[in-house]
This record gives structure tokens, sequence and C-alpha cells, in this order.
């Protein structure tokens, strides 16, 4: 009983150290996409001066500007997660029904529960608005009138 009882706490150990190793991979690759958002959306903002000045000048306020850039961040990053989870639900279904066919026709499921995949799009939107607040703020400070002659 003691020998089963060990297997079950090394497993344990095994499991609880893989999961913190994955969370890891997981919390960089959330950086390192957040710093691509944001890069994206400074070269957006860049891009778009004449645009910027012209609302400014229309009328728009710098709520107004935050607000847009900081949408189109998070509309980026919620359709990249979609798409990422779309694409990890396809892969382990297909790997599913591969190491199913090789362990003898065992049934092997992926489950992906409706929270999971709706904390998937919550992190989306909070790397979003954290990596797309700085761009944002950038385009609201536009002198209009410097915007405006910018070439």
């Amino acid at each position: 009983m003691s020998s089963a009882q060990s297997v079950i706490d090394q497993m344990s150990s095994f499991m609880g150290a893989f999961q913190l190793l994955a969370g890891a991979v997981a919390g960089i690759s959330l950086l390192v996409g957040g710093i691509d958002i944001m890069n994206m959306m400074l070269t957006n903002v860049t891009e778009r001066i004449r645009e910027i000045g012209l609302r400014r000048a229309l009328g728009a306020t710098r709520h107004d500007v935050t607000a847009q850039f900081l949408a189109e961040a998070i509309a980026i990053t919620v359709m990249g997660g979609l798409i990422g989870t779309v694409l990890g639900y396809g892969l382990s279904m297909s790997l599913s029904g591969l190491v199913g066919g090789m362990v003898g026709g065992m049934a092997i499921a992926p489950s992906a529960s409706a929270q999971s995949v709706m904390l998937a799009v919550g992190i989306c939107i909070a790397v979003g608005v954290l990596f797309g607040y700085y761009p944002a703020r950038r385009a609201a400070r536009l002198d209009p009138v410097d915007a405006l002659r910018h070439q």
C-alpha cells in the first residue's frame, strides 16, 4: 500500500513541477506577445498621425482617441486568442485520434470547458489593455496642429 502511495506522491510532485514549467512558458509567451502588440500599435499610431490630428481637430477628445486605439488593441488580442483556442483544440483533437489509434483504439477526447475559454479570452483582453494603453495614450496626447502638419 505504501509503495502505491509513494508512486502517487511522486506523480503528483512531477505534475506540480510540470504545471509550474508550463505556467512559466505561458507567462513568457504572454509577455512577448504583449510587447509585439505594443510595438504594432506604436507603429499604427505613427502611420496614422494625420488621421489622429484630423479627428482631434474635428472635435474628438483625448478619451475618444484613447478608446479607439484600446479597442483596436483588444480586438487584435481577442482575435489572436480565439484563433489560438480553435487551433489548439483542433490540434488536440488530431493528436487524441492519433494517440487513441496507437494505444489500441482507446477513446481519448480532449476537453475544453466554457470557463477555460472565457478565462483565455479574459486574459487576452487584459493583455490588450495592458500593452495597448501606452500607444493609445501617446496617440491621444498628440497636438492636433502638429499632427496635421506631419508629412
